[in-house]
Order: C-alpha cells, then structure tokens, then sequence
C-alpha cells in the first residue's frame, strides 16, 4: 500500500502546482488586460480631449505657397491659377500643380530603388506611432554638416529608453529657424554646395534594427546637404521606411510622449507628396 500511497500523493501534489500555475497565469492575464484597459481608456481620452482643447495638437506642417526653400534645379515647384471666382461661376476654386517633393512632404520607398512601395501602398499603419524626438542642436551649432551617429541614438535611449518598434523618430536640428529664407536654408557655399545636418548611415542602420515606421527632419533632406549619392536614403528606402521632410514645430515636442499622425496625399504611383502631420500631446 505504500508505493500506491506514495503515487497518489506525488498525483495530489501536481494537481496542487498545476493550479498554482493556472492561478499565477490567470493573474498575469488580468494584471496585463487590466493595464491595456488602462492605456486604451488613456488614449480615448486624449482624443476625446482635442475638441475641446485639453488635449494639444501640433501642427508639424507648412503652408504650401510657391515662396518656400526648393531643392536646387527645382523651378516651379508650385503654381496654382484661379479657374472660378464668387462673381463668375458664384464660387471659389484653383488649379495647383506641385512637385511631390516639396515642402512638408513624404518620401515613399519607390523614390529610390530598389525600394518598391509608392505613396499610396505605404501600409496606413505606418503613419501613426510615437515620436521620439533627438536633439543635436548644440552639434549643429558646431558643425552645419553634422550627421546624427549610431552613438548619438544609443546616448538618447540611454536616458529615455529603447526607441520601440512602430515609432516615428524625428530629428531636430535647429535648422526649422531658417525658415522660409531659402539662401540660408540651403546655406549653399561658391561651389554650390550645400550644407545642412543629417543622419549618418550607421544611426539609420541602427534605426532600422529598432523597426522604426519612418525618420523625420527640419532640413532639406534625410541625408545631410553635401550628400552627392544619397547614402541614407538608399539604405531606409529599400528597408521600407518613409521619410518627412521640412518638418515644423518639433520645438513643441517633447523627447518622448507625443503621439505622430502623418497624413500623406494619396497619390497613385507617386514617388512621395505632400504630407499633413499631426502631434498629440495629451495636457
């Protein structure tokens, strides 16, 4: 009777851990549904709160005008022509025509090969996501040519923590202040060479690694002004990362804590267009 007694009470005992384990499992499920609930409630509530001002949204976009800093080359980048008025046609419309990389706007993979998707097969997920905002404004005060380094990203997180997966990171240089005076926009020198700060290829490598939806800046462009092959973005692009740039008010965000909507044209086949982009920034 013994070695029966001895199987029945090791029986007992695993039904006792067994239930210990489902309780324990039980619990953790509650505990993480619990504060799901919690951030859910929280960001219904942060929504809720734009109407009536609690909560703060950004505007991170310029006014298109046919007056803002263009890339070089680039002549006519916006027209727009009065087609009826309130005393003819007893209402108000125009034509515009614009280059797709003007202004605030994004760049879709297909802008440079072999990246493939365009502007409007950028899965819409993508375009909502936390900002992390990096700040070299004090290097660039130094160095108009700097390029934000793999070292630079690690310091940051060091002091906010990881850069998640799904966010939108975005650089801010100083360089917002220039604007809209194209001459020191460009900051180009007698060779006609431009100078502005940037990403380095290896922060973007390592922004990658963290699968980040896309990289923002207040410059020109992603790659900094000397840039003649485009390093940078011939590394996001491909990786299926999108780009804003002439990016305004990242002076309004905070490192972390703001939420990013990034509302492209919905252009078919375009290799990228003007943006509307939104910051939340709940009180």
């Amino acid at each position: 009777m013994r070695p029966h007694f001895f199987e029945e009470g090791n029986k007992v005992r695993i039904f006792s851990a067994a239930r210990g384990i489902v309780f324990v499992a039980a619990l953790a499920m509650a505990v993480s549904l619990g504060a799901q609930t919690k951030k859910h409630e929280a960001i219904c509530s942060a929504l809720m709160g734009i109407p009536s001002g609690r909560t703060r949204v950004i505007d991170m976009t310029y006014a298109i005008n046919d007056h803002s800093p263009a890339w070089p080359g680039d002549t006519h980048p916006f027209t727009a022509v009065v087609i009826a008025t309130p005393a003819k046609q007893g209402y108000f419309m125009r034509k515009f025509t614009m280059l797709e990389h003007y202004e605030t706007h994004m760049d879709a993979p297909a802008h440079f090969p072999p990246g493939k998707e365009t502007i409007d097969q950028i899965p819409i997920q993508k375009f909502f996501g936390p900002a992390e905002v990096i700040d070299i404004r004090d290097k660039v005060a130094k160095d108009a040519d700097y390029r934000l380094s793999a070292a630079d990203v690690q310091a940051w997180e060091a002091r906010h923590g990881r850069i998640p997966a799904g966010a939108i990171v975005m650089l801010r240089t100083g360089w917002a202040s220039r604007w809209p005076n194209q001459t020191r926009y460009r900051n180009m020198d007698a060779k006609k060479v431009m100078h502005f700060p940037g990403y380095s290829v290896a922060a973007a490598k390592l922004l990658i690694s963290r699968h980040v939806s896309g990289l923002c800046i207040d410059t020109l462009s992603i790659d900094y002004g000397p840039s003649a092959h485009f390093a940078v973005h011939r590394t996001t692009l491909p990786a299926g990362l999108f780009h804003i740039e002439n990016i305004a008010n990242l002076d309004k965000l905070p490192a972390t804590g703001a939420f990013v909507i990034a509302a492209p044209i919905k252009l078919e086949g375009g290799s990228g267009g003007p943006a509307r982009v939104f910051a939340i920034l709940p009180n």
